[in-house]
């Protein structure tokens, strides 16, 4: 870098990681060694859909050099010109590569490859999450040099925020025109958590600058009794999969109910070994197996009062706002159930009658029935009520919903297990088990995917006059009509009638 520029600094941090803290730690480091420095920062949004960027300059030289001659410095920056981009987050490291602030000749990465899911990506009816792996393959080949890690186990670890690991990785870069006893005592002279940001710090400097080894992934916890059925029934190339749904559906309900999963997963299998043709990749029985535990722990009002509950819940909600022994700190959940969320928790004949009460209402009121809960959890009133409505868990096998999703899934372990279809044509049987994929979430979005469910049932899957045309066109019809559901932000598309979602037309006005 020459000296008779400025050095640039660019950074991307969401709300509550203290980007703004982050900022002023290099100005008061940039300071103290007697730099002119600027700094600017630009506004994100709410709800996760972008972050606020900082933007810095620092000219390398001390202004008593300068013979008066103070640098002119930008306001915001500009693509093409970043020497130091940092990014709290994957994505937002992403965003940066995609606006060409990370160049090649220039710019050195460092980001955080943890994720905190975007809007964007939890709205669509499926998986919307962005392709991480795509933003770690482009950023060592756009950048100059990248340095990605997970920062937020190291931020937790130190019992800080994430811009104080960010801070120490990006003066471990070696890039960064600041000597490490500047940058310690900048966070010193905040005077706000320094010994824990001063810990987080250290942590990042070591990782960046190669002092640190690569934190070991998590291993399986301790396993229930069935899930030693699973190394004994299944291939290999299954285990992790299965043992993490095994103590999903053991913790969801029990082990009996983890064992009907590998029960019918067993099932799959046999008709995925028939249809592989040597290929042993098992694509079949992966996907339905993953969806299948998705599927049989669905949500409901006992669940969410079962993990609102637990322990580890409170001591996480501590950790995450820093709380110290002595200090007390109030939870408040917001609630809003209706009467679709009562009626799955009940039996079949009062959650009949309470739908039946409720489809009257709307007719003369056109609205449905519902009502707010404002609860302090961490009250002891407030605790008990959700405690108590988690004690209907092993009731849960005899109620509305419980019955309905396990009919609905025996339905689709039928098409999917057809006899002789899969060896005719696998990816026929892959689609049919995408389908699972439409009953998800919770509410109106739940009701309204297994509607396309139901509808794909009627006029496909179990539809003589589909089935006669041929699997080709079978097949065909089935993955638009899927495509189509999915598309559909109300998750309610019919089957073959909307195979193409059409939009709203664009009306164009004359200005002014």
């Amino acid at each position: 870098m020459s000296a008779l520029r400025p050095f640039t600094i660019l950074v991307a941090a969401l709300g509550g990681e203290g980007g703004g803290m982050l900022a002023d730690w290099l100005v008061d480091a940039a300071t103290d060694e007697g730099f002119p420095v600027q700094s600017t920062s630009i506004p994100g949004v709410s709800q996760r859909t972008g972050a606020t960027t900082y933007y810095l300059e620092i000219f390398p030289q001390r202004a008593s050099a300068t013979a008066g001659r103070l640098p002119v410095m930008a306001l915001i920056p500009s693509p093409g010109g970043i020497d130091l981009m940092a990014a709290s987050e994957l994505v937002e490291a992403g965003r940066a590569l995609q606006n060409a602030f990370v160049t090649a000749d220039r710019t050195t990465l460092v980001a955080s490859t943890h994720r905190i899911y975007a809007t964007s990506e939890k709205m669509v009816p499926v998986d919307g999450r962005y392709a991480s792996e795509r933003i770690l393959a482009a950023a060592p080949q756009l950048s100059q040099r990248a340095i990605l890690f997970d920062m937020a186990p190291l931020a937790q670890q130190a019992g800080t925020i994430i811009n104080a690991v960010l801070f120490g990785a990006m003066a471990g870069s070696g890039v960064l025109p600041l000597s490490i006893e500047s940058c310690r005592a900048a966070i010193r002279g905040n005077g706000k958590g320094t010994e824990a940001s001063l810990r987080g710090f250290e942590l990042g400097y070591a990782r960046a600058a190669g002092e640190a080894a690569p934190a070991a992934a998590p291993s399986i916890a301790a396993r229930p009794p069935a899930s030693g059925r699973v190394h004994k029934e299944f291939p290999p190339e299954l285990h992790e999969l299965l043992d993490r749904a095994v103590i999903r559906l053991a913790d969801y309900q029990d082990a009996a109910y983890a064992a009907l999963y590998l029960d019918r997963v067993r099932k799959i299998l046999a008709v995925d070994r028939e249809a592989q043709v040597g290929t042993g990749d098992f694509a079949v029985t992966r996907e339905a197996a993953r969806l299948l535990s998705l599927w049989m722990s669905y949500e409901d009002v006992i669940r969410v009062a079962e993990l609102k509950t637990r322990s580890s819940r409170f001591e996480r909600v501590r950790s995450g706002v820093q709380a110290k022994d002595d200090q007390p700190v109030v939870i408040t959940d917001y609630l809003k159930p209706g009467v679709e969320e009562i009626a799955d928790i009940l039996p079949p004949g009062p959650a009949g009658r309470l739908r039946a009460w409720d489809a009257a209402r709307v007719r003369h009121r056109g609205k449905s029935f519902s009502f707010g809960l404002k609860l302090k959890t961490s009250t002891v009133a407030g605790f008990l009520s959700l405690r108590l409505l988690s004690l209907f868990k092993p009731r849960r096998r005899k109620s509305s919903r419980f019955l309905i999703e396990q009919a609905t899934i025996e339905r689709w372990l039928g098409a999917l297990t057809r006899l002789g279809m899969a060896a005719l044509d696998r990816e026929l049987v892959l689609e049919i088990a995408r389908c699972a994929r439409l009953v998800r979430g919770y509410g109106e979005t739940q009701r309204r995917g297994r509607q396309a469910l139901e509808k794909i049932f009627a006029e496909l899957l179990e539809n003589e006059a589909a089935a006669s045309r041929g699997l080709a066109p079978l097949k065909q019809a089935l993955r638009a009509a899927l495509d189509a559901a999915l598309a559909d932000p109300d998750c309610a598309a019919p089957a073959p009638a909307r195979a193409s979602l059409k939009g709203k037309p664009v009306i164009w006005m004359k200005a002014g």
